[in-house]
């Protein structure tokens, strides 16, 4: 039994999905069989691929069924009108992997619908505009997601200069306060110590007689 993943498809998956599908409506199979032969091999579930191929990967190959089936019809023509036994299995040999006939004594390239390849190159044709389309876009977001950057880095160096150039001027401002701050404490310790003289020194009056007398 196929194990259950839970991570999202690849393109690789769905590419997988993709050819074995139309290899198994080529050779006549069922979808069924395509589905757990995918599933085995990438460790799916049966019904996890049919999900997939149902919802997702069928609509990006109508043109390439259409071929497959055709294919198919022809393989079943040609084992119609090919005698049972070794000639039939000789001349459905003759066929490369995708049905084509490498020579031209059953199955030719004409036989595929004309229309079929037409509608399977336009879907192609479309695929790849989209493709193409998205990449620009792609391109695009990288490019204004650099410009971001490139803006992001220059507001961060220049917001980088403002705050050192702020913690330079803080050191000075802080430097200069400190040296305030010791200068005003000697001028208060100087003004008390000139208080306390003034108070220590001697005061005279001069009393009625002229004489100096020592005030107290």
């Amino acid at each position: 039994m196929s194990a259950v993943r839970q991570d999202a498809w690849t393109d690789e998956d769905d590419l997988m999905l993709a050819e074995v599908t139309l290899r198994h409506i080529r050779e006549g199979s069922t979808q069924l069989a395509a589905f757990e032969e995918v599933g085995e091999r990438i460790g799916r579930t049966g019904a996890a691929c049919g999900f997939r191929w149902n919802s997702c990967v069928r609509k990006k190959y109508e043109a390439a069924i259409q071929i497959a089936k055709a294919q198919r019809q022809k393989r079943n023509q040609l084992r119609k009108q090919t005698p049972a036994g070794s000639a039939s299995q000789a001349a459905i040999s003759q066929l490369d992997p995708d049905g084509i006939s490498l020579r031209n004594d059953g199955i030719s390239e004409e036989s595929i619908s004309i229309d079929a390849v037409i509608r399977f190159l336009r879907q192609w044709k479309g695929t790849y505009q989209e493709m193409t389309r998205q990449i620009k876009t792609l391109e695009k977001e990288l490019a204004d997601q650099k410009e971001e950057l490139d803006r992001l880095r220059q507001e961060n160096s220049i917001l980088s200069r403002q705050v050192n150039e702020v913690e330079t001027d803080y050191r000075v401002v802080n430097d200069d306060y400190k040296a305030l701050i010791q200068i005003m404490d000697r001028a208060r310790k100087m003004a008390f110590l000139a208080e306390e003289d003034e108070e220590n020194k001697s005061r005279f009056k001069m009393d009625a007689n002229g004489n100096l007398e020592k005030i107290e």
